[in-house]
């Protein structure tokens, strides 16, 4: 850690189990500090399991431990995640990253080919076939943080096209799907 000029304390007695380990700790928003990378030699287990292996020299040798714990808890890793970006969750990570919202029931063909499309291209979609009102809709899927919205109704239908829309920036404008697929791709 020296060599790479790494900032780092000792923790006397911290009381590692296995032997000498590496906790990197990650601050939230509050400044608190979270344990979640652990990285630790491991001189017990090598020994309680009576593992071997047979070196150059042709003889057993007991070989080291490394534990790794990447992400830690994955719990914690995720909560540290969820609360650094708001719970707006970046594209690739959002469960949805892609509500269709049909402006009325005539258009569910179509929401349903535009869905359908957007899986093909390896977006996660969902449809919003609830009787509500369009701005009740766009709000609902800003209120769940949804990343985009592609609203269709008879305009968009006729002219192949969709009206997006971005989480917290509003309407896009209506485009090709085509054009659509690039803006969104420009956000991952």
């Amino acid at each position: 850690m020296e060599k790479l000029g790494l900032d780092y304390k000792v923790d006397e007695g911290g009381g590692a189990f296995y032997g000498p380990k590496i906790d990197i700790k990650i601050k939230d928003a509050l400044g608190r500090a979270w344990q979640c990378t652990t990285i630790q030699f491991d001189f017990n287990l090598p020994a309680r399991f009576n593992m071997e292996y047979f070196g150059a020299d042709n003889k057993p040798h007991r070989p080291y431990m490394i534990h790794r714990a990447v992400l830690g808890s994955v719990e914690r890793f995720f909560a540290t995640l969820v609360e650094y970006h708001s719970g707006n969750l970046p594209l690739w990570l959002s469960p949805i990253q892609i509500m269709i919202i049909p402006i009325t029931d005539q258009q569910l063909d179509y929401a349903g080919t535009t869905s359908e499309k957007l899986k093909l291209l390896g977006f996660r979609t969902e449809i919003d076939t609830r009787g509500e009102k369009v701005g009740y809709k766009i709000r609902d899927a800003e209120m769940k943080k949804i990343p985009f919205m592609c609203v269709v109704g008879k305009n968009e239908e006729e002219n192949q096209t969709v009206t997006l829309r971005q989480h917290t920036q509003g309407d896009l404008g209506s485009m090709s799907f085509d054009e659509a697929v690039k803006a969104i791709r420009e956000h991952q």
